[in-house]
């Protein structure tokens, strides 16, 4: 029934001006804004739909990952950038002082949005 949609994905902010910032400014990302909504323009031009919510809650689970060729030089970038890891102690995603979880699988390392929305940064091995 959907095989041949052009299916996006979206997510709720508390705040349009502060995403636009973060995600045109911070990450770099083409950021168009219409009726009070943000589209992110990621690679090939796939839309991610960023609507305002005036009860938001934050996600509890990453809502984007990012695949970068060398996650310390994405972090490290990205740091300079004003952007604060997340530090994960204790738990089976333990991260090192730089915020980058080593434990097993990919390489990978969370931050924030404005809104506390969970994005990652994820080495991607090819």
């Amino acid at each position: 029934m959907f095989e041949n949609t052009k299916a996006f994905s979206g997510f709720s902010v508390n705040d349009i001006p502060a995403a636009k910032q973060f995600y045109g400014e911070t990450l770099g990302l083409r950021v168009s804004e219409e009726n009070g909504m943000l589209t992110l323009h990621i690679a090939d031009d796939r839309p991610v739909l960023v609507y305002p919510k005036p009860d938001h809650e934050p996600a509890s689970f990453t809502i984007l990952n990012f695949p970068v060729p060398d996650i310390e030089t994405a972090v490290d970038e990205l740091f300079d950038r004003g952007v604060q890891f997340e530090h994960y102690k204790g738990t089976d995603v333990e991260t090192d002082e730089k915020g980058i979880f080593r434990g097993g699988g990919p390489l990978i390392a969370w931050f924030k949005d404005p809104a506390g929305n969970v994005i990652s940064v994820i080495e991607d091995g090819e």
